[in-house]
């Protein structure tokens, strides 16, 4: 949401790449949208200066995001060349991608680091034949001072995300926290414009966040009291991903069950995890020999 104004947007950008873009138009915005692509959607996308630029969001730690960014370079391409022929005798030129994911979970992370795409390859190369960089950059609190001097925005964010699980912490309702959290920001000026015009989406999208994983199971339930099991595999790999690597021995398993009421363990066994082992030691889960 914050960064879908395109000033937040170029202001973000001159940050990290330390240039003094003003003229927003420009910039020009590609998201990929839910409605062209069904469950392809990334977060910011645009083009600026001869360059794709996509910048990604983990609130949980992720080591696929240059699979996942692949897959959306791909069809972002897809789009930017869909008037020209790739099969006539003239280069197309394309702009030049570049990836970011920007982080704020409560894993310990590093402050800046690379993540390849050739670290998932089943069988390391020297040199690749496909390669694909995110740049990572821990977001919270402490971290990247610099970069957060230079954005405004993104400094404001961190604050505000801090003191919604500062409240948490306090073993306040996360509605409460959150009101508290945009209640302080506004009065101390920290997003207060972009927090006056949106606050009940915000609440409401940040109450969300802290209880995706309880929402995923609330949402398998009603599937399974409903007699639909179909995708409910795709649905537990998915919050089993964002808590870390899932072995393919555990894919397989849950990818092969058909039984209702074992999905649904599973999906309760989902609550407040923060680790793949963490399910594993809940469900009872074992590589067979």
């Amino acid at each position: 949401m914050l960064y879908s104004n395109k000033e937040t947007l170029l202001e973000l950008y001159n940050a990290l790449n330390g240039t003094d873009y003003r003229t927003v138009e420009d910039l020009e915005i590609t998201t990929l949208e839910n409605a062209v692509y069904l469950s392809m959607k990334n977060d910011v996308s645009f083009l600026l200066d001869a360059k794709m630029m996509l910048y990604e969001h983990q609130s949980t730690w992720n080591p696929n995001m240059p699979l996942r960014d692949l897959f959306y370079i791909a069809r972002l391409m897809e789009k930017y060349v869909i008037k020209d022929s790739l099969y006539s005798s003239t280069l197309t030129k394309i702009p030049a991608p570049h990836f970011i994911v920007f982080y704020n979970g409560i894993r310990s992370a590093p402050e800046d680091t690379t993540l390849k795409l050739s670290d998932a390859f089943g069988q390391k190369e020297n040199d690749p034949s496909l390669e694909l960089k995110v740049r990572f950059l821990n977001i919270n609190p402490g971290f990247n001072s610099k970069l957060m001097e230079r954005c405004k925005t993104l400094r404001e964010y961190s604050q505000f995300v801090a003191k919604v699980r500062k409240y948490t912490g306090e073993e306040k309702a996360i509605e409460k926290a959150v009101e508290q959290a945009v209640t302080e920001c506004i009065a101390e000026g920290i997003l207060s414009d972009f927090l006056l015009s949106q606050r009940t989406e915000v609440v409401a999208m940040s109450i969300f966040e802290y209880n995706e994983a309880e929402e995923m199971r609330k949402f398998g339930q009603a599937e399974f009291r409903g007699g639909k099991a179909e995708g409910m595999a795709e649905i537990l790999l998915l919050v089993l991903e964002n808590c870390g690597k899932v072995p393919d021995w555990l894919k397989t398993r849950i990818l092969t069950e058909t039984e209702p009421s074992v999905f649904e363990n599973w999906a309760n066994a989902l609550t407040g995890i923060s680790s793949v082992e963490e399910f594993l030691e809940r469900t009872g889960l074992k590589e067979c020999p």
